[in-house]
């Protein structure tokens, strides 16, 4: 409602030409003055009239100054955000490197288990997980098994291995119980209270089929390991439901029942064997067919060791198939020398998505001590290219089939 101010009725006086005709003494002035009168009562009449009633229910009372329609609004945008931008799938490194054992020259190593791989050991710690086969019983008891050669080393063993970045070791092989039972009650004792992560051997089956397991950033990690070597300790010591030693191809369902069961739990599935021909830089057509297995359950990474050499790495020739081969990595740690070759190294395989989609040697070549030594300089390009030639007769492939 509007404030009104109480009416008064103003005095008017004539001015300007009013003024003249006024002093004239005419009859018009007095007409005009009854006019002027009239207009100015007219007027104070409007003022005083109230404002016309707001008809709409519950309407709030608009200001003299306000108009009485909504004043037009503009809607602006808000400025959209940036999309974020995705994170890079984690990537994992693995390293593998061949067979190691503490014997002749390489048992003093252990006086200084610290050091005991030299400088190579910088390349297995640069890995996400690095893994080696260790053949030999961690045991200084036991009676020899019937065979031409016999390797043990005692418990510090373990901690040469971590020091030297080793993460998990494989005894499935051939030399893991060759100081009988007594050496492989000590070797799972050993195990047991070392805390070192090994597989490929346990108290029964169960155990010594059951994957190691790792998690990396996330990317969940199953090794496996066996040994197709036919001999003592396949025969004598594979690891039944009832009964203690190795993972071998003697139960190869079981195996298979495994890399299968990890693949489908959404694991990267590696598989580190033991097997082929002593002095054979080709893999022979058991090795063949135990890979086309081990792929078709869904193994990413199949590693050997045993031949005393180097053997060819690639990737597996089905289309389709992403999975990546190293038929062989020869001796590492050694216990003498010219056993086959004393060239070596360490391979570090890149896992992204869950394949491998890099590969790297490092060449190394074993020198008096039985330590593996990096090479470097001009004859590094020429290990690798050697190294890589071997992909040949093995019908790997330099990338997968698409």
């Amino acid at each position: 409602m509007r404030t009104h101010r109480a009416a008064c009725t103003p005095t008017l006086k004539p001015v300007g030409r009013h003024a003249q005709k006024r002093a004239a003494g005419g009859a018009w002035p007095g007409i005009l003055g009854v006019g002027v009168l009239a207009v100015v009562v007219i007027v104070v009449v409007a003022l005083l009239q109230p404002d016309p009633p707001d008809h709409t229910e519950g309407a709030a009372p608009t200001s003299p100054m306000q108009s009485r329609e909504p004043a037009a609004s503009s809607t602006m945008s808000p400025t959209p955000l940036p999309s974020p931008i995705p994170e890079p799938p984690p990537r994992v490194t693995i390293a593998f490197a061949g067979d190691v054992h503490f014997t002749g020259r390489t048992e003093a190593l252990l006086a200084d288990p610290v050091s005991a791989f030299g400088p190579i050991a910088d390349t297995l710690s640069a890995a996400d997980v690095a893994m080696v086969n260790l053949e030999t019983a961690i045991t200084e008891r036991g009676e020899e098994a019937p065979k031409q050669f016999h390797f043990r080393a005692p418990p510090v063993a373990l901690d040469a291995l971590a020091a030297a970045g080793v993460d998990l070791a494989s005894l499935a092989n051939n030399h893991a119980v060759d100081y009988g039972p007594i050496g492989l009650a000590d070797t799972l004792e050993a195990i047991e209270q070392g805390g070192f992560p090994v597989v490929g051997m346990g108290r029964d089956a169960a155990s010594a089929y059951a994957p190691y397991r790792s998690d990396v950033r996330g990317v969940g990690i199953s090794f496996f390991a066996v040994t197709q070597i036919p001999d003592h300790t396949f025969t004598a010591w594979t690891a039944t439901d009832s009964s203690p030693g190795v993972a071998s191809t003697a139960d190869q369902a079981r195996l298979i029942d495994g890399v299968r069961a990890a693949t489908q739990a959404g694991d990267v599935t590696i598989v580190y064997v033991h097997w082929g021909l002593e002095g054979d830089a080709c893999p022979t057509q058991e090795m063949a067919a135990l890979v086309t297995d081990l792929v078709a359950a869904g193994a990413d990474a199949i590693v050997g060791t045993h031949a005393h050499l180097l053997l060819g790495a690639g990737y597996h020739d089905e289309p389709g198939s992403k999975a990546y081969v190293a038929y062989g990595l020869g001796n590492f740690l050694w216990w003498r020398s010219r056993a086959s070759s004393d060239d070596t190294g360490v391979l570090t395989l890149t896992v992204e998505n869950g394949t491998v989609v890099d590969a790297d040697f490092t060449p190394a070549l074993i020198d008096d001590s039985g330590r593996p030594q990096p090479v470097l300089g001009p004859e590094a390009p020429l290990k690798l290219a050697a190294f890589e030639a071997l992909r040949d007769c093995a019908g790997l492939l330099p990338a997968p089939v698409r």
